[in-house]
């Protein structure tokens, strides 16, 4: 650098001069000088645009040229050195090279050129000091006067200087000097000078120094100067603070600001009333609003930086600021008009209340905020609530002088280009401040708290209720429009946008939700305008439709929450003491059904009808797509007005309107109608919920809408083009559900739902996903499942019910082609059976590119378990039943040690030994009194009064206290004795026994079906293995069955149906008959005598399935729709107490899109054979008996709660399905849950049993 010219010199100067402007806002940041050099020190680690700097660039380069050289020559000598080990590693090469060189002459030599250049670029700068002040300050009377005639902009920060406005470090007695001169008494120039002279220095010297409080109180008292390019400077300064200084500085700056704008609203001098409007354009009110909002923007920083802060910093603040807010200007006498206060300013500039916002944000600072509103400034609650108060009243009179309210207010609240505001302007953009900070206050329980309040001119006290009923009352009578009403825009200020964004966030918090909306005072002021409506009384409200549209996303939002839901089902308590007032449900759906049918006379033909009618229908969805809520809904019919709406509409969309000049031409479309109508997908969307719930798909089946809309279903899922057909979240359940009757298995099918969930298998099995990186190879055996198949695998489970099955498989022959193509897809359920289950021929093996993968998916998707090991636990499994103490199946895995597999194959009967447990005889023992006086009871009833409620005490005693004393020929004895009288008796008999008989053999084994015939099989052989049969059982049991399906014929109607379950007899196996055929030791004889008593209690129709298959005592539309009333009744209550009893359950069936009514009915319909050992089941079906067919349903929710934590386990493995449907159920004993089942009976059995009756008027 010895070479530089004065060329280089000046571009030094401007290079360097750059690099300070670039980092000014970092040093000016810096309390002090030594700190500002320790900033530019570590420049390098700080900014991220160092390297970017022309003066960096430069040294950069310059050093290159000067040391490059050097380096190279050092780093070629240690290269050297390093290969012969004298030197090792980088670190130590860059250490090495890095000291030879700084030792180097070429490195000492430019340092002392770099020196002396720099030298001479620093002293330039400094001497042009001087010459820069005296062009600040004419640039600030260029200022001075531009700000006298200017409009109002945003002149208070300071991003305007530039880096000639060099920074003036000066010590304690030159400030102190300062704030001398700056005194108000002082002349004018001699302040001007010395602010001046302030605004050069850094702000963080003058705010650390002694002399600041003086300082702060001189310039505090010349913010009122009248000399406006003074006060604004002041603003500059306090801008510059707030913006570079740290938070327990720039405080005392804000409450000084606070404290002069405070003494200004209350001095003399100040008189602005609010009918007189506002001029911002007048310098007076632009200097004051310039003012307030320097204040405002600070609160909206303070609260990300007061956390790191003492509390009473942060204290200071808000306490200055609450009392300026507070402050409330009382006119001079009675005649005076009221003055506008700085909270009229502050909504000015934050019409939202945003400060408020963050400033209640976090904890930290809330709790100050709401310990100061309580204690010494609630006027600020007060005034706010008045405000609104005031604004409903003004609307509402509107409203009865014109039927609308003027749009002027919210036209000019987002109008920028209006420059003053009128009185009643002013008046509601208070009001828009008071509503957001009311609404953000009720949030939260502290400000929940300060209510009620008192008010003036009012005599009762406004409550945290009355304050909501206001707040929704708003929504109807203050000015809306459609259009804004729909498009939710963030800057649209009606306040009935602004009320439904308060409310739907007080929907989202559950407590404030319970506290603040679910009362009966809000729902009855939400439910006004439809009152109204439906009684035809004449009302005035804004906006009608968009008013609709409001009140039901609030009630959509209210019904989606367990409590609300409730609320509006039931009413609270003082609903519930007057019957005669109707609930919000009755309001709601009678409401909604008048849109349906188009029968509400003030909205004819309006665009926005078909929006309030899908609203509507989406608040009666969230309650109907509950079980509770199902059943509240049932009498009012709205399936069926669905149901009528959607083929009027379907109708409607077939016709193609042809264009013709006669209006009245019949085949031409009335506008009306087509703006009438809803879309044909949204009441598909409608109907379809109902099948989230048992009873609700019994419903949807009624209407013949069924397969419309599981093509509707499928269709929405297949234009969803990124999720797959198994993920598509929302309707796992629906799926489920469909999936367990045979109309909705059907309709599985005929939607191409099935199609192409199997294709999708298929892919996943055969090809692989397109996006599966392979980072190793497959272990082989290769897993039981692919985690790539899970989900598909989980549907098919979810799909194969035994109704599924039967429906889509029966008499269907397995193709067994001599040939398969490669690019032959399955397509339904036969195919693949045939490709990936039974493979019993080459053809087959060969036409599988992953022949493991996809058979093992195959036989766990119809026997969930796989190849090998697993086939052996599956032919064990098929081949003995049992409960859970009763068989022993051999394990999946294997074991580790010598023998790592000790379980023989199976391959041929008989079953190995050593999966037969020892079952040992047991014999009958009589002695507890308990059972003495039941058996006694039963042989000699007195038929008074009371008497089966007797024997129920002493049942629940006994088995509390003895239950293993009930097996064998003991419950015999007590089901059959039971039994015996019940049926002598009409009042206790549910259907009539009439001419009747199970008696006679004149029957043939041979007329039982294949599936009947495996099933006696089976039932014998675990009879024979618990030592309950003995030999030719075979016979004995084929002649039971065969007389039960001939007695049960002679109460069966005659039905035309596609469906396969209701071409003959019962499909399935009868597991009931064999139980009791069991329980009665094989006797034939007591079995069909017991039976035939039995089919006459209602208990019946619940524990024995075939009862009511195609029953004579059933509706015709119920039998014809297939489904048992096990799945609508039974089934539904228990998904109903499951979501109340045990949630937690409930919610793990819901995220696994599994419903629990399906493994409920496979438990119900084999009555629990495999997953209870057989004195359980004994037990299970005793209880029945003898406390009645509600107990089932109490039954299975004692297992849900029994297998709580298997069951969130396996929901969060993903396979509940699986453990579900595979294990049986270890540790569960009826006994044990007795008496919980006791409590459940005493809450719902007068519900439930009253609808188990009413299954002969259940009509579909």
């Amino acid at each position: 650098m010895s070479h530089f010219t004065s060329e280089d010199e000046a571009l030094l100067q401007s290079m360097l001069r750059q690099l300070l402007q670039s980092v000014k806002e970092k040093i000016t940041g810096a309390p002090s000088v030594e700190c500002a050099e320790e900033i530019l020190l570590h420049l390098e680690e700080t900014d991220e645009n160092f390297h970017n700097y022309e003066f960096v660039k430069y040294l950069r380069q310059y050093i290159n040229n000067t040391l490059g050289s050097v380096v190279e020559e050092e780093t070629e000598k240690c290269t050297s050195a390093q290969s012969q080990g004298e030197v090792s590693g980088y670190d130590t090469l860059v250490q090495h090279v890095t000291k030879k060189t700084r030792e180097s002459k070429e490195y000492r030599e430019m340092m002392l050129a770099l020196k002396n250049v720099m030298m001479v670029v620093v002293e330039s700068l400094i001497n042009k000091f001087e010459e820069d002040r005296m062009r600040n300050k004419e640039l600030d009377s260029k200022t001075k006067k531009e700000c006298q005639s200017g409009y109002y902009t945003d002149n208070c920060s300071d991003s305007d200087s530039s880096f000639n406005q060099s920074y003036i470090f000066m010590n304690q007695e030159q400030l102190q000097l300062l704030a001398e001169r700056l005194d108000p008494i002082q002349p004018k120039e001699v302040r001007q000078e010395a602010l001046q002279t302030l605004c050069s220095a850094p702000p963080s010297d003058i705010l650390n120094s002694e002399s600041w409080p003086k300082l702060r109180k001189h310039l505090t008292m010349s913010l009122s100067d009248p000399d406006a390019a003074f006060s604004e400077k002041i603003l500059r300064f306090y801008a510059k603070t707030f913006s570079s200084c740290p938070f327990n500085m720039t405080r005392e700056v804000y409450t000084s600001l606070a404290k002069h704008l405070e003494l200004y609203f209350l001095s003399e001098e100040f008189y602005l009333p609010i009918s007189a409007g506002l001029d911002i354009s007048n310098t007076d009110i632009n200097r004051l609003l310039k003012k307030v909002r320097l204040l405002n923007e600070y609160q909206k920083e303070a609260p990300s930086f007061w956390i790191r802060h003492p509390e009473k910093y942060m204290e200071e603040i808000v306490e200055c600021t609450l009392s300026l807010l507070s402050l409330k200007l009382e006119p001079g006498h009675l005649a005076s008009p009221e003055l506008l206060s700085p909270v009229y300013f502050l909504a000015l500039l934050d019409i939202k209340a945003v400060w408020f916002k963050k400033w209640t944000h976090a904890h930290y600072s809330r709790t100050v905020v709401f310990r100061l509103l309580e204690k010494k400034y609630k006027s600020l609650i007060n005034a706010a609530v008045q405000q609104c108060l005031e604004y409903f009243e003004f609307c509402k009179s509107a409203l009865d002088r014109t039927s609308r309210v003027s749009s002027c207010s919210q036209q000019r609240c987002g109008d920028k280009q209006k420059f003053s505001y009128t009185g009643r302007d002013l008046q509601h953009i208070c009001f828009v401040h008071s509503l957001c900070l009311l609404g953000r206050l009720v949030i939260y329980k502290e400000g929940r708290n300060l209510f009620p309040v008192h008010l003036k001119n009012r005599k009762d006290r406004v409550s945290l209720i009355d304050l909501l009923v206001l707040f929704t009352q708003l929504i109807y009578y203050s000015p809306s429009y459609p259009k804004t009403a729909l498009t939710g825009q963030t800057d649209n200020y009606s306040p009935a946008s602004l009320v439904i964004e308060i409310l739907q966030v007080l929907c989202d918090q559950t407590g404030c939700a319970a506290e603040c909306l679910y009362t009966d005072a809000v729902i009855d002021a939400l439910l006004y305008p439809i009152q109204n409506l439906l009684s035809g009384t004449e009302m005035r409200i804004n906006c009608l439709e968009a008013t609709l549209i409001h009140v039901a996303d609030i009630l959509e939002r209210i019904a989606a929450v367990e409590d609300g839901l409730s609320l509006l089902l039931y009413g609270g308590n003082q609903k519930s003491a007057k019957e005669d007032i109707p609930t919000a449900v009755h309001v709601i759906v009678e409401f909604t059904k008048k849109l349906l049918h188009d029968d509400i006379s003030l909205l004819p033909g309006s665009e926005l009808l078909p929006v309030v009618k899908g609203a509507f229908i989406f608040v009666c969805r969230q309650m109907y797509r509950t079980c509770e809520g199902l059943q509240v809904l049932i009498p009012y019919g709205l399936h069926e007005t669905l149901a009528e709406a959607w083929k009027k509409t379907s109708l409607l969309s077939e016709r193609i309107p042809t264009p013709v000049s006669d209006a009245s031409s019949p085949l031409s479309i009335s506008q009306e109608s087509k703006n009438s109508s809803l879309s044909e997908e949204t009441l598909l969307d409608a109907l379809l919920t109902f099948s989230a719930t048992p009873k609700g798909l019994f419903l949807l089946h009624s209407t013949g809408a069924m397969s419309d809309c599981v093509t509707f279903m499928f269709s929405s899922m297949s234009r969803k083009k990124q999720v797959s057909i198994t993920e598509y979240f929302g309707n796992g359940m629906i799926f489920t559900q469909i999936a367990t009757i045979p109309t909705g298995a059907v309709a599985l099918q005929s939607s191409g739902f099935i199609k192409a969930l199997v294709t999708e298998v298929w892919s996943l099995l055969e090809c692989g996903k397109d996006d599966a990186r392979i980072t190793q190879p497959r272990s082989f055996p290769v897993d039981p499942i692919d985690q790539s198949c899970q989900k598909s695998f989980l549907s098919l489970i979810n799909l194969l019910t035994f109704p599924a099955v039967f429906e889509l498989l029966n008499k269907q022959d397995i193709p067994n082609k001599p040939v398969y193509s490669l690019r032959e897809i399955p397509t339904d359920i036969i195919d693949v059976i045939d490709r990936l289950i039974i493979l019993n021929s080459e053809a087959k093996i060969h036409s599988l590119f992953s022949y493991e993968q996809s058979h093992i998916f195959g036989l766990r998707d119809f026997i969930i378990d796989g190849l090998s090991i697993e086939r052996n636990h599956i032919l064990v499994r098929i081949n003995l039943i049992g409960g859970p103490q009763e068989r022993i199946l051999p394990l999946r895995v294997l074991d580790k040690g010598s023998d790592p597999y000790p379980w023989p194959m199976f391959a041929s009967l008989p079953l190995p030994n050593c999966y037969l447990l020892k079952f040992p005889k047991q014999a009958d023992f009589r002695q507890d009194n308990d059972l003495d006086k039941l058996l006694s009871l039963l042989k000699n009833p007195d038929k008074q009064t009371g008497w089966a409620e007797n024997c129920r005490k002493l049942f629940c005693k006994v088995m509390k206290a003895k239950p293993d004393i009930i097996s064998g020929t003991i419950l015999a004895e007590l089901v059959e004795k039971f039994v015996s009288h019940l049926s002598e008796n009409p009042s206790d008999c549910y259907f009539s026994a009439g001419d009747c008989k199970v008696t006679g053999t004149n029957v043939k084994s041979e007329s039982l079906s294949a599936v009947q015939h495996l099933g006696v099989e089976m039932t014998v052989r675990y009879g024979k293995y618990l030592n309950l049969l003995k030999e030719h059982a075979e016979n004995e049991l084929s002649l039971v069955l065969l007389n039960c399906e001939k007695f049960l014929k002679q109460q069966q109607t005659t039905v035309a149906s596609s469906l396969c379950c209701l071409q003959g007899a019962y499909a399935g196996y009868d597991w009931f008959a064999s139980s009791v055929f069991l329980i009665m030791s094989g006797d034939r004889e007591k079995t069909l005598t017991f039976l035939q008593r039995f089919s006459r209690l209602l208990v019946s129709a619940f524990l024995w399935l075939p009862r009511l298959h195609m029953s004579m005592h059933l509706p015709i539309t119920t039998v014809e729709s297939g489904i048992h009333p096990v799945y609508f009744c039974s089934a539904h209550y228990i998904e109903m107490l499951l979501k109340a009893e045990v949630p937690l359950v409930f919610s793990a069936f819901h995220i696994s899109g599994f419903a629990p009514s399906q493994i409920c009915l496979q438990w119900i319909t084999q009555c629990f054979w495999n997953y209870m050992d057989w004195i359980e089941i004994c037990h299970y079906i005793a209880t029945c008996i003898f406390l009645g067919p509600d107990y089932q349903i109490y039954m299975c929710i004692a297992v849900f709660r029994h297998l709580q934590q298997d069951i969130l386990k396996h929901t969060e493995a993903q396979d509940l399905q699986v453990f579900l449907k595979e294990e049986a159920l270890h540790g569960f004993r009826v006994s044990d849950y007795l008496e919980y089942m006791e409590s459940l009976e005493s809450i719902y059995r007068p519900v439930l049993l009253k609808d188990m009756r009413n299954i002969r008027e259940q009509t579909a």
